[in-house]
């Protein structure tokens, strides 16, 4: 029996908006460089578009995101995703049909450059007198 994030992860693959299908087409295949995966179960919830090495969980909003109890419910996963060593990239799908390539652009760099870097070695010592 499949959890039911991965149940609803496979009919989300099925019925992507125009914006999703038209940013896998960008995202798909290492075409950036990393790789992504879409509507990646995390937990409870289901991100859009996920990139393993960098952690971003990428969201595309439409106009449906700001009605009702959306707000709230998107608050809840975005906290989630952060409390778990997500970082969340919210894109609005008219910026996706308006100018692709920005947008694109604004996921690879952000995937490429993570907020936390590793240190580069120890901390350095301590001065003694």
């Amino acid at each position: 029996m499949l959890r039911p994030e991965v149940s609803l992860a496979r009919k989300l693959r099925r019925d992507m908006s125009l914006p999703e299908v038209l940013l896998w087409e960008h995202l798909r295949g290492q075409k950036t460089g990393l790789k992504f995966r879409h509507q990646h179960p995390i937990g409870p919830y289901v991100c859009d578009f996920y990139c393993a090495a960098a952690k971003p969980a990428v969201e595309v909003d439409g106009e449906f995101h700001g009605r009702g109890d959306r707000p709230q419910r998107d608050a809840e996963r975005d906290q989630f995703f952060e409390q778990n060593g997500y970082r969340v990239l919210r894109v609005a799908a008219g910026d996706v049909l308006r100018d692709i390539e920005a947008v694109v652009t604004m996921i690879v760099s952000s995937a490429a450059s993570p907020l936390h870097q590793p240190a580069a070695g120890p901390p350095p010592r301590a001065v003694e007198e």
